[in-house]
Formats: C-alpha cells, structure tokens, sequence
C-alpha cells in the first residue's frame, strides 16, 4: 500500500497533469504537440545546417548561444561507472545505524585506488535510522543503497537537524568559491580550504569586446602560458558596469544594497596557443567589454587549485524526513551537499528534505533525482530544492513536487555551463536564477505545469539580487508562465517554448516593465528536439547519447528505453 505521503503526490500529479492539458490546449496546441508528433520549427538561433552542422546566429558584436555540452560527469557523454562492491551493511531494524554506515565508507576509503576508485558500499534493503550526516570525504567512493522505492534503501532522518549525506566535505554546511572547481595536478594538490594559488604573471585581455560564446581571446602577453594550463579569468565588477547594469540604485527599508563587489572567475583550460591569442576548452558564458573595464581590465593567470573529492557517487536510495512546515530561518533537515569533481548521484529520492541538494564544484551529474514536498515551508523566503552553484553541471530527468518552492536557482558568480535536461517539477514553484549575476544556463525540454521558469532581475529581492541570470537559454520548455527578460547588453533567449513571457517591472516597483528577452518560435517547438544532446552528439558522436541513456533518431533526441550505468 502507498503511503499518505506518496498517495498525495500522486493525486497532485494528476491533478497537475490535467492543469497542463488545459494550458496547452489554451495556447492552441495538444499533447501531442508537446510530445513532437506535429511539424517543428526552425529557430533562427541555432539550426542544423545543409551538412548536418549546428548554425548559430550571432549578435551585432559576436555573441552567440553557448555550446553547453561540456556539462555533467567527465565533461559530457561518459557513462556513470559501475564501480564494484567492496563493503556491504544491513540496517539493524531500529537502533541508530548512521556509524554503522560510516565505518564502512572509512573502511573503504582505507582501500588503494584502482582506476581511479576505491569501492563501493552496499546497503541492503530496509530502513536505516540515521541521526547525523553520512560524510564521503575521500576520492573513489560511492555509497550504493538497493532502489529508491518503498522495497529498496531508505534512509530515515531523526534526530537533530542535519543533512543527509555530505560528498566532498565534512558537515555539509560549507561552500566552495568559484576557485574551487578545476581539475587538479596530483603533484600540485592544496589543502581544500584554500583558495587558487597564482602561478605566473597575470596578463590583461586586449580584445576590445570578448563576446559570450567564444572560445577564443588574445591577451597582452602569453609567454608564460602552455597548453595544458588551467587559468582563472578575472572580470572585476566596477562601479562602471554596475551602473550601466542599473544595479547602482538598490535600495529596500531606506538601505543601499550592494548587487555585486569583488571579481568574477571564471576557469577554463588553454587547449591551443597562437602568438598571444588563446583558446580554451569550454566558451565562455559571459562577454567581456573592455569599455567597462579600465585598465588593466579583465586578467588571465594561470593558476593552482584546491584538492577536491574526485569520482565519487550516491546511488539507488531514498531520503525520508518528516513534513517541515517551519520558516527559512529554522534549522531543517536536508538531502545532500556535494563539493566534488566528475561525481554524480543517481537514482535518489528525497521526501520532505528543505534545501534538498547543495551542489559546487565541477563536471557533476545528477540522474532522476527526485524531491517530494508534502508541506511548503512558511514566509516569504522559499528554499531551493537543487543548489546550482557548480560549473559543468548536469541535471538529467530530475524532478520533485512542492509549492512555495525554487525547483532550481544559483547563487552569486556561477559560470556555466549549468543545463537542467528533461526535467519536470509540479506545484507553484519555479527554476529560478536567484541572485547576483551568474551566467551561462540552459534549461532544455523541462516542464514546469503550475509554475515558471525565469531568468529575471529581482531588484531588492532579498539583499539586493538585482540581475540574476545572463546568456541563459529556454528550449522547448513548457511552463505556466516565464519571465526571461534581457539585461542591459545582455541576451537571454526563450526558444520553441509553451507558455507566455509574463511582462514585469523590477520587483517592488509598478513601472517600467523591463525589456523582454529574444523570443524565438513562441508556442511552437523547435529542432533539435534538445540543443544539449544535438550539441553533445556534434562534438563527441552519437555514442555520447547512448552513453548518458538516449537514442539518436536523425535530427530528435529521445531517451533510451533502457539505460545502464
């Protein structure tokens, strides 16, 4: 028999799902409209062309849709590994089991790596009591429960409030600059709670216009780079661009509030090097105009990064909290905070966690991971059920049910590649950027029934979040209402995507309704049925699909029936 918890989600489903019928009806289309059985469009953005190649339209000055296919496990199209079991644990049938747990992840974490990993610990099905955090904080670890469903693993939160499982940091609680998410030299490791070290000279970018997308930029001196090199590209925020932002007049309660201070870093890795012009590996998600910057403008060091956790997962499990109907401000169970590079969870379900998944680092996947909210937490600050503050980060067939929600949001200065990839929330919530310019974003063929997907300035929301999301695209989405609106000099584009661009002024102000972003084929879906996947299969082949669970059939991108890890 289900569970209240479980029948309940499932009646909201349906209820939503009928939502969603009457929605798309309203809009002049059909399910099968949403489902691809009509004719598609092209968009005038990207396109594939008479050889078969992806076309992008660029701006006056160069910028263009980023290549988003670098996001997730390895960089995109590598199958999650199935690493072997090397310890197995069983619940105890009522007493607290969480050091059982840990001291077989410690034991294995005591196993030489092999390939990169240690083991694996098993959880034999059943309930397991857990009253603190179980930590994974060494390299070639995966904690493997027996399913996700009610016969499978599941770990039952009591006690004082914490969060569930911490992969790559000791209590769960702490947070990675933007630093901290490169890959590392094994010979050149720093403890985890430092920042980059600086490497050579930094040189300044001469381009008078580094358009978002490119891949390519020529600097003042390039003699102390090589191929090979990871570098930190730095844009400091000045008082120039903020205002040209009109981000200079946040005021709420009679108080200024800052929107951004510091620098903005962004981390790639040279792949070529001509005289003082340098490629990198993934394009970069913002642009980069010189009138902005005075001298020295934006700078490129090369640079070396903390260790992190590396090639490590959490699998096959279900998280179960008790309803938390409590404001923001209280202590609350959570499901996961992960700081790793190349990790993934996969198959993992969280019932009532609040702040579900913390996520930063680099190169992650997470693969149907699931929220489920019986209760909304109360005032006007909503959680987050996945914390996007990673680069190359993949969110594959996620999805979650719950009002009163951020389905998905970033924090300050996160640099994508972020992509949300077939996703589907139900309630009144929304995949919403939350504060202080990051930029790169692309949420592909999600649904959103009840609720929107925003890429937005939210004014004096919070402590003043002002512009949250830059160069960010909707692709065939579905939604009960979006808000993609432009930054100044800045594009956001809503693509083949059901549901109305909801016109707004910044929050807490009546007028003027702010500048809309690009919308390209409104009500009418586009091919390739998803720019990730055709972006995937353009850069690694078809066999990429296959690895990360689709199919390829000629120009559409459909999930394989069966997919194996």
């Amino acid at each position: 028999m289900a569970s209240p918890a479980m029948a309940m989600m499932n009646k909201y489903e349906a209820t939503c799902v009928k939502l969603l019928a009457c929605m798309l009806l309203a809009n002049g289309s059909t399910f099968a409209h949403a489902q691809g059985a009509d004719k598609v469009a092209k968009s005038e953005w990207v396109y594939s062309g008479p050889d078969g190649k992806l076309v992008y339209k660029k701006t006056p000055a160069g910028d263009r849709i980023m290549d988003f296919s670098t996001a997730g496990y390895m960089g995109g199209g590598v199958a999650l590994p199935n690493v072997p079991v090397k310890a197995t644990v069983k619940p105890s049938g009522g007493a607290d089991d969480t050091a059982t747990i840990q001291g077989a992840i410690n034991a294995v974490s005591e196993l030489p790596l092999e390939n990169g990993f240690r083991g694996s610990v098993l959880m034999e099905p059943g309930t397991y009591i857990c009253s603190a955090p179980i930590t994974i904080s060494t390299t070639g670890i995966v904690l493997r429960g027996s399913g996700s469903g009610a016969a499978g693993t599941i770990i039952k939160m009591v006690g004082d409030k914490h969060t569930a499982i911490s992969l790559g940091t000791s209590g769960g609680r702490g947070r990675v600059k933007p630093a901290d998410i490169e890959n590392q030299n094994p010979d050149e490791q720093m403890p985890e709670s430092t920042t980059h070290t600086v490497k050579a000279i930094p040189t300044a970018i001469t381009d008078a216009y580094v358009p978002s997308g490119t891949a390519t930029f020529t600097v003042a001196n390039a003699t102390h780079f090589a191929v090979g090199d990871t570098i930190a590209i730095n844009r400091p925020v000045t008082e120039a661009w903020v205002k040209f932002m009109q981000m200079d007049n946040l005021v709420r309660s009679g108080r200024h509030e800052t929107w951004v201070t510091g620098a903005i870093t962004t981390l790639r890795k040279i792949v070529a090097i001509s005289k003082n012009t340098i490629t990198v590996d993934i394009p970069l998600s913002d642009c980069f105009d010189a009138k902005f910057l005075p001298p020295p403008g934006a700078t490129v060091e090369k640079v070396i990064l903390p260790a992190m956790v590396m090639q490590a997962g959490i699998e096959h499990l279900r998280i179960a909290s008790p309803p938390q109907a409590v404001e923001m401000t209280a202590a609350t169970y959570s499901g996961l905070h992960i700081v790793g590079e190349d990790c993934w969870v996969q198959d993992v379900t969280m019932d009532n966690t609040v702040n579900s998944v913390g996520i930063g680092g680099r190169r992650i996947t997470l693969l149907k991971v699931v929220v489920n909210h019986e209760k909304h937490t109360l005032g006007a600050a909503k959680p987050a059920d996945f914390g996007t503050n990673a680069s190359q980060l993949l969110l594959d067939r996620c999805s979650g049910k719950g009002d009163e929600v951020f389905y998905a949001a970033t924090g300050s200065g996160q640099t994508g590649p972020i992509v949300l990839l077939n996703c589907t929330f139900y309630g009144n919530g929304h995949i919403q950027p939350h504060m202080r310019w990051s930029t790169g974003m692309l949420v592909d063929n999600c649904t959103v029934p009840n609720g929107g997907i925003d890429y937005m300035n939210r004014g004096e929301m919070g402590t003043g979040h002002g512009w949250t999301m830059g160069w960010a695209v909707a692709w065939n989405c579905i939604a009960k209402s979006f808000v993609i609106q432009n930054p100044p000099g800045v594009d956001n584009w809503m693509i083949g995507c059901i549901g109305e661009n909801v016109p707004t002024a910044r929050p807490f102000d009546k007028e003027p309704k702010l500048t809309l972003g690009i919308m390209d084929s409104p009500g009418k879906r586009v091919s390739p049925q998803s720019l990730y996947l055709a972006q995937l299969s353009e850069r690694l082949g078809p066999q990429a699909l296959q690895n990360i669970g689709y199919e390829a059939n000629s120009a559409e991108m459909f999930p394989a029936k069966s997919v194996k890890h």
